[in-house]
């Protein structure tokens, strides 16, 4: 289409936009600039770093099942119908995603803390204790990443044409049968978005990590976290760390973009 916008205003637009980029691309050049590269793979192959990682992946891959376990039955509920309860639920359950994290995590320890509203009788009935434990890691990660997974499904949910489910109930298929072989394919992209959205939320997950968790090395520590403490005693492992992180982040947004999304 022809851009018929006065030369004075598409430059106006356009070096504001560059200056808008460049806002967002400063930092990522920073990182590059800065990293140690002769001695990065020796920093990332430490044990620090190796149980960082292993923690890091537990809980995000323990989060993503937590999501596809609780969260998919909440979207299905939440996308059949329309209800001032479904609505307070939503508000509810997509309270994370614009909750301030240390907040999150303050809620989480007072909830399950050892004097909190279900901690107290977790530890007093069981003797079981989640602050500060690798399940108190996978807990705050699942909290802050779930929501992603519900809000995409429940969209799929929404935009999915029923009609082939009411052709197959008359060809004789069951509930279970019509959900498993067509509704899940059917929205099978909002399905592979929403776990995506999910797994990179809560391997980036920090603040609420630490507030309810801690910084216990081998327990707790992430590779979010040991990356906020190596600014404090080796800052090139924060720099290799962040690397890795970032490297993480745009391979997930290059999935949504291309990969899972069908777009070119």
């Amino acid at each position: 289409m022809k851009n018929d916008a006065p030369r004075s205003q598409r430059l106006t637009v356009g070096t504001l936009a560059a200056l808008g980029v460049a806002l967002f691309s400063l930092p990522l050049l920073a990182i590059l600039a800065r990293v140690p590269w002769a001695g990065v793979w020796q920093q990332l192959g430490s044990a620090e770093v190796h149980d960082a990682l292993r923690l890091s992946l537990i809980s995000s891959l323990s989060a993503l099942l937590c999501a596809a376990a609780f969260g998919l039955p909440i979207a299905v509920w939440l996308a059949s119908g329309r209800s001032p309860l479904r609505t307070a639920a939503r508000i509810v359950v997509t309270l994370p995603i614009v909750l301030p994290p240390v907040v999150a995590g303050v809620a989480l320890l007072l909830a399950f803390g050892k004097n909190g509203l279900i901690g107290s009788v977790l530890d007093r009935w069981f003797g079981l204790q989640v602050p500060f434990t690798t399940f108190g890691v996978i807990l705050a990660a699942a909290y802050m990443g779930m929501p992603f997974f519900v809000l995409s499904t429940e969209a799929g949910l929404r935009s999915f044409d029923r009609r082939y489910l009411e052709v197959a109930a008359t060809l004789g298929a069951g509930p279970w049968r019509r959900f498993l072989t067509i509704t899940l394919p059917g929205i099978g992209p909002a399905l592979r978005t929403g776990a995506l959205l999910c797994w990179a939320r809560a391997l980036g997950e920090f603040c609420a990590t630490q507030t309810f968790a801690g910084n216990l090395a081998g327990t707790t520590r992430t590779m979010p976290l040991l990356c906020n403490l190596a600014l404090e005693f080796d800052p090139n492992l924060a720099i290799s760390l962040s690397l890795i992180l970032t490297s993480v982040s745009i391979g997930v947004l290059f999935l949504l973009r291309h990969g899972w999304q069908g777009q070119r």
